[in-house]
């Protein structure tokens, strides 16, 4: 999309330090079994994977909490859990990982989301998800946006983190978005199915083609269906930015001046996308709050999503990682220029 000088990019990656951002959404924990397979199982055609080593880790909400913390800035997370064993990981974790924690509620109605993977030989055989899809239920809805106001004045930008998992709805979505624009904050949204249409007036809007395709009918099989759509849901949405994303046809931004600007993947090595789009808005959101154009903030959040899919498993990108991955791209693009 644009190319940095090794200077301008130090200097904006050396800004992402302290900034810090809310985000408001889907709290998960990750469980792997990490293991081989040598034989099927003789009780139903499957494999039997032979564990060798177990791991947990931050996800959903949680994940974009660590890219965030990982890239310099400091995350405060509002969300819910469970009042359950999952629930007390997840908070362990957060502690220990020295996260802010004050914006989480318990929701003693639901379980915690946990999802499982089992992988075999850097491979997924299976993923298992515990998880309840349930509305917050109203007196949690007003906690988690007193979170929001209760902290605005010393936010540099809000995360709505959607993933259909109840603790993002209407009614919090139009109050975040509404305190958001009043303080002058910016605000970028990672929407899923259901709440899709709602996430008007925002900074940044990043669906990807499959919730596109989903959500509005129809294939974005061709440029002229891809940049169609980007424009229909900068108008119905009357968002400032959308950016696009399309696997492993990279990304298109669209901006309220009628700007349209498409690039290519940044991946050389796809191992596993698990986590990806975690990685994107966390990267978008720190450049925008740190005085990135809408291009620079897409470049950079497109290579570092291209780094994160080449690791079995959901992994933050690291600051430096970005830095060369964003080096890389622009001595490419300078050289094929």
């Amino acid at each position: 999309m644009v190319s940095f000088s090794e200077q301008r990019l130090r200097q904006l990656c050396n800004t992402f330090k302290g900034k810090r951002i809310a985000i408001v959404g889907d709290l998960m924990v990750d469980r792997y079994y990490w293991g081989t397979v040598t034989r099927v199982s003789p009780e139903a055609p499957v494999p039997v994977v032979d564990v060798v080593s177990e791991s947990v880790r931050l996800g959903g909400a949680a994940n974009v909490a660590n890219n965030i913390q990982t890239l310099g800035g400091e995350a405060l997370l509002v969300g819910l859990v469970g009042d359950d064993y999952p629930g007390e990981l997840c908070l362990s974790m957060l502690r220990e990982g020295h996260f802010e924690t004050k914006g989480i509620v318990k929701d003693p109605s639901r379980p915690t989301t946990i999802k499982t993977r089992v992988i075999a030989h850097d491979q997924h055989v299976v993923r298992i998800d515990n998880e309840s899809k349930e509305d917050c239920p109203e007196d949690l809805r007003h906690r988690i946006i007193d979170a929001v106001k209760d902290n605005i004045n010393s936010i540099d930008g809000i995360i709505l983190e959607d993933y259909n998992k109840g603790t993002i709805t209407k009614d919090i979505i139009r109050e975040v978005i509404a305190v958001a624009r009043r303080n002058d904050k910016i605000i970028t949204v990672d929407p899923k199915f259901e709440n899709f249409l709602e996430y008007k007036n925002v900074t940044l809007f990043k669906p990807n083609r499959r919730e596109v395709e989903e959500v509005l009918g129809g294939r974005l099989r061709t440029i002229e269906d891809v940049v169609r759509t980007g424009k229909r849901l900068l108008a119905e949405l009357s968002a400032e930015n959308v950016l696009l994303t399309k696997g492993e046809d990279g990304m298109s931004l669209f901006e309220a001046n009628g700007d349209v600007t498409h690039a290519g993947t940044m991946a050389n090595n796809v191992q596993d996308v698990s986590g990806a789009g975690d990685t994107v808005i966390s990267t978008l959101t720190m450049a925008l709050v740190s005085g990135a154009t809408v291009r620079q903030a897409s470049t950079l959040a497109n290579c570092a999503g291209g780094v994160v899919v080449g690791a079995v498993g959901i992994m933050p990108v690291q600051l430096q990682e970005l830095i060369e991955a964003t080096l890389r791209y622009t001595n490419n693009r300078n050289a094929s220029s």
